[in-house]
């Protein structure tokens, strides 16, 4: 006769974990049924292979949708892993129970779209994905956790059962427990299968009784069922009939699924990360099941050894205290050894000296871990996946969770092919690595952080619809991109791009549609957009020998129509328009003289000689165009003051002169401490203007200065109080100074310069 041993457990507990394994050694069962989907039944052996090592997680996805997609981690002190583990090495038959993938993905897709499950009994109606569950239904096990005076369920659970070592008795006790609160709970909130999550696990658990009926019926004896707590009261028999369960599942919608393993974190495993079965203290978990004996002196000695890397004094005769102190908590507390919190009080008291900052320390990296999983190479993956393992080996790039510097000499071929690879994962949006500065003028040095994330797994997985290499896939898709790029800036970014990541044949299709783009727009602010990536790409790309003539082609163009259509194109802007074509301007003028092409900046020249001479111009552009040719040498001092005069001049509405000025001198105050003509003109206008006049445009005259560096205005406070003008060659005269005079402006400059007197 058949007889059925529940334990109910925490998906990633060590004391779960340790009381399962010593349950299983004592039971020696038949077989063994493990919450977890049977669509991974083919890769289900590879747990007992030399190079797997948790954590790893199950990855089930749909191949021809693979966003379809869900994750099974598994620590080493995840009771599954521990009962698969006890399974392969006893010769004992495992299998999982859950309700497979292939239901449970084909009805998230449906669910969305108010799925109607088949009718039952008492039909289920709709399912809304909206509904939602009651509060204690979200958190069940906070009932006994205050019975038993704590204030979350965390806590209790890990001094109940985390904390015990290889207690074999436990598991009746949490099936008579999670019984008894299913029971009371479902009294005052029933069971809803119109909610989404209700009706799921109606469906999960009606699928394992279907899954024990068929055990018991091939003739196991002892069977061993391995599950969440909360499942266990429904796995105790008597079972419902077996056709309402049958009837409930029958009609479920089905996903082709394929299944694989893949490397994950405890970053991931924790609850920060919004893994739904998350755990606070990965790490921590961790060091309880690999610490048999003295775990506190064992933990806060590596407290120790990381506080000490980061150069905080942490001696042995402070561990001892530290140790000293958190068994005394323990104590105080009721507790029979001390947990985690009694550990990080005793370390902030005694190694941290009452610090928060070290503790911070502490949690990312002993409480959290940076602990990354590996799966053996005989892994099934998609094509996409191996073509990367295989750069990663010949460029000698291991991945990690923890971030770490990568600095690159592109005159170096290794090097080289680094970069490349890292713009390409880049391109198919896979950011592996990110650079922390753009490039500079030195053009052969990169500078990368890189860090893995499980995630990039399933991102390598979508990625293979384009290819089965990463410069297959890549090229594929940037040509898609370019084919459906909307204007000129995203075809020149992208470009960029992929000049970088050294793909001829994307560069191709990129420049023809670039050509294309270029000779039908009309919009000047796009070609101006299109210019500063593509002037980059002429200037610094020597050093990857990249062949540019055809991109020096495009710019000739570009450069060319833009000089011919700026001036209408600035006709009638309002202050906002004004604005951003101020932006573009510079952005242009950056990128013609980043070219250094004499055909370039004479036409360049010209144009901003004709918008300083539009007098229906918005005053910030003309502004900035006169302070362009003065600073280009295309203007003499004196020619800049004629026209800082005539743009200040009495005819001039007073807002556009304000206008003009910003333009003029936005960004750099040095021009009116060294050019006294323009500080006179400037000073005699701020003088003439009619005080309501001044009222109104003291806040656009503020930003202006606003501008300047700190010691630039400190220079200018200092000239106006000291009341002196100067007088060119001939130094200072005093004869022609009227104090008087002076003293009377004072306090107007000194306010729009943003000093008091």
């Amino acid at each position: 006769m058949s007889t059925l041993h529940l334990f109910g457990i925490r998906h990633h507990g060590p004391g779960s974990a340790r009381s399962l394994r010593q349950s299983l050694e004592n039971l020696e069962p038949d077989l063994i049924l493990v919450e977890g989907p049977p669509d991974a039944a083919g890769v289900i052996e590879q747990v007992v292979s030399p190079d797997m090592s948790p954590p790893v997680a199950i990855l089930i996805y749909a191949p021809e949708q693979p966003q379809q997609a869900v994750y099974y981690p598994f620590a080493v002190f995840s009771p599954e892993w521990q009962a698969l583990d006890y399974g392969f090495q006893h010769q004992v038959p495992v299998q999982w129970m859950d309700l497979p993938q292939t239901h449970q993905l084909a009805l998230r897709q449906q669910l969305d779209q108010q799925y109607e499950p088949p009718e039952v009994e008492g039909d289920a109606g709709n399912v809304s994905p909206e509904s939602s569950l009651p509060e204690i239904r979200q958190d069940p096990l906070f009932w006994l956790a205050q019975a038993a005076g704590f204030n979350d369920s965390e806590r209790w659970w890990e001094r109940m059962v985390e904390q015990r070592s290889e207690t074999t008795d436990l598991f009746p006790a949490i099936v008579e427990a999670m019984s008894a609160l299913r029971l009371e709970m479902e009294k005052d909130h029933p069971l809803d299968l119109n909610n989404n999550r209700d009706y799921r696990e109606a469906l999960r658990e009606a699928y394992m009784r279907q899954t024990i009926r068929k055990a018991k019926k091939a003739g196991y004896e002892k069977i061993a069922i391995v599950c969440g707590a909360w499942h266990t009261p429904a796995l105790v028999e008597p079972f419902p009939p077996a056709k309402q369960d049958a009837a409930l599942l029958k009609g479920l919608p089905k996903l082709k699924v394929t299944s694989t393993w893949i490397p994950w974190t405890y970053e991931r495993l924790a609850d920060r990360s919004g893994y739904g079965a998350g755990i606070a203290s990965p790490g921590w978990y961790h060091h309880l099941w690999t610490a048999l004996d003295q775990p506190t002196v064992r933990w806060l000695t590596h407290v120790a050894r990381l506080l000490r890397q980061a150069d905080v004094d942490a001696s042995s005769a402070s561990v001892i205290e530290a140790v000293r102190l958190a068994n005394s908590l323990a104590a105080l507390r009721d507790c029979p050894t001390p947990g985690l919190s009694e550990l990080n009080e005793a370390a902030k008291t005694v190694l941290c000296f009452g610090e928060e900052l070290p503790l911070q320390l502490i949690h990312e990296r002993l409480i959290i871990s940076d602990r990354m999983g590996q799966v053996p190479d005989d892994t099934p993956m998609v094509p996409l996946q191996v073509d990367l393992q295989r750069w990663q080996k010949k460029l000698r790039l291991k991945p990690s969770v923890t971030p770490k510097e990568l600095s690159l000499d592109l005159r170096k071929p290794n090097d080289l092919l680094r970069s490349q690879l890292l713009h390409r994962l880049n391109l198919l949006g896979i950011p592996w690595g990110r650079p922390t500065f753009s490039r500079g003028k030195g053009t052969f040095k990169e500078a990368w952080i890189l860090e893995w994330q499980p995630e990039f797994e399933i991102a390598l997985i979508e990625a293979g619809q384009w290819g089965n290499t990463i410069e297959a896939a890549t090229t594929a898709y940037t040509c898609d991109l370019a084919n459906n790029a909307a204007n000129l800036p995203i075809l020149t970014e992208l470009l960029d791009q992929v000049l970088l990541a050294d793909l001829p044949d994307a560069i191709t299709q990129l420049m023809a549609r670039l050509q294309a783009e270029a000779a039908v727009a009309s919009d000047v602010v796009h070609l101006m957009s299109a210019l500063p990536p593509l002037a980059q790409i002429l200037r610094y790309r020597d050093v990857r020998q990249t062949d540019t003539e055809v991109v020096a082609h495009v710019v000739d163009g570009l450069v060319t129509r833009i000089c011919i259509g700026l001036p209408g194109a600035c006709a009638s802007l309002d202050d906002d328009a004004a604005a951003m074509m101020d932006k573009q301007i510079m952005a242009t003028h950056s990128a013609i003289n980043l070219l250094q092409n004499q055909d370039h900046q004479q036409m360049w020249w010209m144009v901003l000689k004709q918008l300083v001479n539009r007098e229906s111009l918005h005053g910030l552009l003309s502004g900035r165009s006169c302070r362009l040719l003065l600073d280009g040498g295309q203007f003499e001092p004196s020619r800049a003051a004629q026209q800082l005069s005539l743009a200040l001049s009495l005819a001039t509405d007073p807002t556009q002169a304000a206008a003009w000025i910003e333009g003029f001198l936005k960004g750099s105050g040095l021009l009116l401490l060294h050019d006294q003509e323009i500080w006179q003109v400037l000073d005699q206008w701020v003088c003439e203007l009619a005080p309501d006049t001044f009222v109104t445009l003291l806040p656009l005259l503020r930003r202006t200065f606003s501008t300047f560096p700190v010691a630039e205005r400190r220079q200018m406070g200092e000239r106006v109080t000291q009341g002196v003008v100067e007088t060119g060659l001939q130094g200072w005269d005093s004869e022609v100074l009227d104090c008087d005079l002076a003293e009377t402006v004072l306090p107007l400059v000194a306010k729009l310069l943003g000093f008091s007197l």
